[in-house]
């Protein structure tokens, strides 16, 4: 793929694989609620609390929202401090939360569940850290491969549904957070002595107050990043979040005789853990052939195919009753594309802000994560108003195409404009 083999002799090889790692573990905690949904929902109804639609909603999206809005406050961090002071602060406050749960294990309320989702939020805001990180070692001609190289650490939610379930049927779903803090803790220090943030003469840091922040934000292109970015991190990490709670509400009864006759497996949230870490593989394996493929065509380009495909199989979903083996297909493809979607995405952003990559990755990360907790509730109010999905994937279908009506408004100022001296194809 275009762009890979330039990599040799450039930048910090070290730092961008901790970038990636950092980001792989801090994606794998941040997402580890969906994968437990299952789990943590019978165990706290057997201490007496049985959640609704609503509450499993609010839980799974927590972390999502929280991780949202930490990513400008992580944003600030990498502009102010450096993004390795702001990793190691953060991954910090992540394994406090890993801990708590491990510890309060069968006696945690729903309420102590929200604050640890809140703790996981870091883990989430970790996006704000480590593709400014990585990407500020490299030229603008390989900002696609690089922050594709970096972001594909979201891999970490496909081990999270591989392991998780099957760990929490042997040990508990506690034990599931106590590996995760175990592994946080390794990281951290691997992270500690590994990485490196970029030195002047490869890259000068340029501090902000708060009005120039402000200014940012009036940045009508920001706005525009803003959505483009809601519909493909956002759905990603959306329906990552939910894929599990979807499967077992939808799929169920396949699922179950799927593991019994192929994989002699009875326990079903297994089953669906490894059905939804296929579909969530493809969109984090590929989001740096996302970011590839915006070097080589345009960012734009790109994501007029990759959106237009989401929004054609999101329609579909929503429409017809697709039978378990089309339903898995059509589920990979959306996520497959919402991956290169990424990468798309952030080939575009540090040709237009690079001078404020370490804030706007920030800004636009959080706005990921808003479109992705919007999406889970969307989802969660769809099978409680109507018992089923098709309400929620026809919104996200409707706000897809949306984004892509954006697209064809920005496409030929940016290329007139800004695109004209970025350094790569717009």
């Amino acid at each position: 793929m275009a762009g890979f083999k330039d990599l040799k002799g450039q930048g910090h090889a070290p730092t961008l694989f901790m970038a990636f790692l950092y980001f792989d573990m801090s994606f794998m905690v941040w997402t580890m609620l969906g994968p437990l949904s299952t789990e943590i929902s019978e165990a706290l109804a057997l201490g007496g609390h049985i959640m609704s639609a609503g509450e499993k909603a609010t839980l799974l999206s927590l972390p999502i929202l929280s991780g949202a809005l930490l990513r400008i406050l992580l944003g600030f961090g990498v502009d102010k401090l450096g993004a390795k002071v702001t990793a190691l602060m953060a991954q910090t406050v992540v394994i406090a939360a890993l801990l708590t749960a491990f510890f309060m294990g069968d006696g945690i309320t729903y309420n102590a569940l929200l604050l640890v989702a809140l703790g996981l939020g870091f883990a989430g805001a970790s996006f704000a850290v480590a593709l400014p990180q990585a990407g500020q070692w490299y030229p603008p001609k390989l900002q696609g491969v690089v922050l594709g190289i970096a972001g594909a650490g979201n891999i970490g939610v496909v081990i999270d549904f591989l392991f998780a379930p099957k760990i929490a049927q042997l040990w508990g779903w506690e034990s599931v957070f106590g590996v995760g803090a175990a592994m946080a803790i390794v990281v951290l220090i691997a992270y500690a002595f590994l990485a490196k943030d970029a030195p002047e003469s490869v890259y000068k840091a340029n501090p902000k107050r708060l009005k120039d922040y402000a200014k940012l934000l009036k940045d009508k292109d920001t706005w525009w990043f803003n959505l483009f970015y809601a519909v493909s991190f956002g759905g990603f990490v959306g329906f990552a979040g939910y894929m599990k709670v979807y499967l077992m509400n939808t799929y169920q009864a396949d699922m179950s005789a799927f593991g019994l006759d192929v994989l002699d497996e009875s326990n079903v949230k297994v089953i669906a853990g490894y059905f939804g870490a296929l579909c969530i593989f493809a969109g984090a394996v590929l989001r740096p052939v996302g970011g590839s493929i915006a070097d080589k065509l345009g960012g734009v380009k790109s994501l007029y195919f990759f959106f237009g495909t989401v929004a054609l199989l999101a329609a579909l979903n929503a429409t017809v009753t697709l039978p378990f083996g089309v339903a898995i297909f059509v589920l990979f493809l959306i996520m497959a594309n919402l991956g290169m979607a990424n990468g798309a995405v952030f080939q575009l952003v540090p040709q237009r802000f690079g001078k404020d990559i370490g804030i706007m990755t920030g800004i636009i990360g959080a706005a990921g994560g808003l479109g992705g907790t919007a999406l889970i509730k969307t989802l969660g109010w769809s099978k409680g108003a109507f018992d089923g999905y098709g309400a929620g994937f026809m919104i996200f279908a409707a706000v897809v195409l949306v984004a892509l009506m954006g697209i064809s408004l920005v496409k030929t100022r940016w290329r007139t404009t800004w695109g004209v001296s970025a350094g790569g194809r717009i």
